[in-house]
């Protein structure tokens, strides 16, 4: 049996062990923590089915195929130095994956980018506002205050008399 090792991210060895696996994803994956055995620090890996077919299409009309880890790396830029867990991040990347999975079809960033931030919107507002003000291209303080006014906007209810 073929096994190719993880690299640990700390010191870049390849002889680890696996100390806790569990299903992840509403069990469309599975976490594993593992621990180096060169230099003790312990980092957690994910193991999920390859799914194939889905694009997106760019505002210029370019096509590439979806990338998770691309949604990831934006999802940290807006949460940078806010208290938001990895964990939860992740989560927000799940959930924008399966949304846009569910469409069907090859996706645009504009759906990309909306159910990225419907998914941020429960998480942070902080991080919600600089993903949006990243995504929707702010030019000035004025979008900032509109989309702030959205965020926490609410509706009083009717008072019956």
């Amino acid at each position: 049996m073929y096994r190719e090792e993880m690299r640990c991210p700390f010191c870049a060895a390849d002889d680890d062990r696996v100390v806790d696996s569990r299903l992840a994803e509403d069990g469309v994956a599975i976490r594993r923590r593992r621990e180096c055995s060169a230099c003790s620090q312990r980092y957690t890996t994910f193991e999920r089915i390859e799914e194939i077919g889905l694009y997106v299409i760019k505002r210029s009309g370019e096509r590439e195929p979806f990338d998770r880890a691309k949604i990831l790396t934006g999802v940290r830029a807006a949460a940078k130095n806010r208290p938001v867990a990895e964990e939860i991040l992740e989560s927000v990347v799940v959930s924008v994956d399966e949304t846009v999975r569910l469409l069907g079809r090859d996706v645009t960033t504009e759906e990309i980018g909306m159910a990225a931030l419907d998914a941020l919107r429960d998480v942070d507002d902080v991080a919600y506002v600089r993903f949006a003000s990243v995504y929707k291209g702010f030019e000035g303080t004025d979008d900032f205050a509109r989309e702030i006014g959205m965020l926490v906007k609410t509706t009083a209810p009717k008072l019956r008399g």
